[in-house]
């Protein structure tokens, strides 16, 4: 469906621990920095190249910045995963969107949990039961 999803970096070193934190216990690898340009990390499932998260400094110098209405969400094996993520993200400077819990608006099976990475950015952990 897609190749990747980038977000915007001002400091790279600050979002990179932010998402190993969030991203590692989910199940995706931090791939080689190369991957994502010499100013940038990448996270992808174990054994794929592609698609890939990737979070580095914009290519014009000029400086990142989040969009309003953009959101990338992740999938979680279970509902313990959206908990924990969500927890990593308070825990390393992301902020709350939505805590952990049910949303049966979008389906009876539909648990998820919203946040923003310390640069702003939306994210969203999700699992969809069955």
């Amino acid at each position: 469906m897609f190749s990747h999803v980038m977000v915007g970096a001002k400091d790279l070193e600050v979002l990179a621990r932010f998402y190993d934190a969030v991203l590692l216990p989910l199940g995706l690898e931090r791939g080689p920095d190369s991957v994502a340009g010499p100013r940038g990390i990448c996270y992808r499932a174990p054994g794929t190249r592609h698609p890939t998260f990737d979070v580095q400094e914009p290519y014009d110098g000029s400086p990142a910045s989040h969009g309003n209405g953009s959101m990338v969400a992740f999938m979680a094996p279970d509902r313990a995963a959206v908990d924990a993520a969500h927890a990593a993200a308070l825990a390393n400077g992301g902020r709350d969107e939505g805590a952990p819990g049910p949303r049966t608006r979008y389906a009876p099976d539909y648990y998820g949990a919203y946040m923003r990475d310390p640069e702003g950015n939306k994210l969203h952990v999700v699992h969809r039961g069955r």
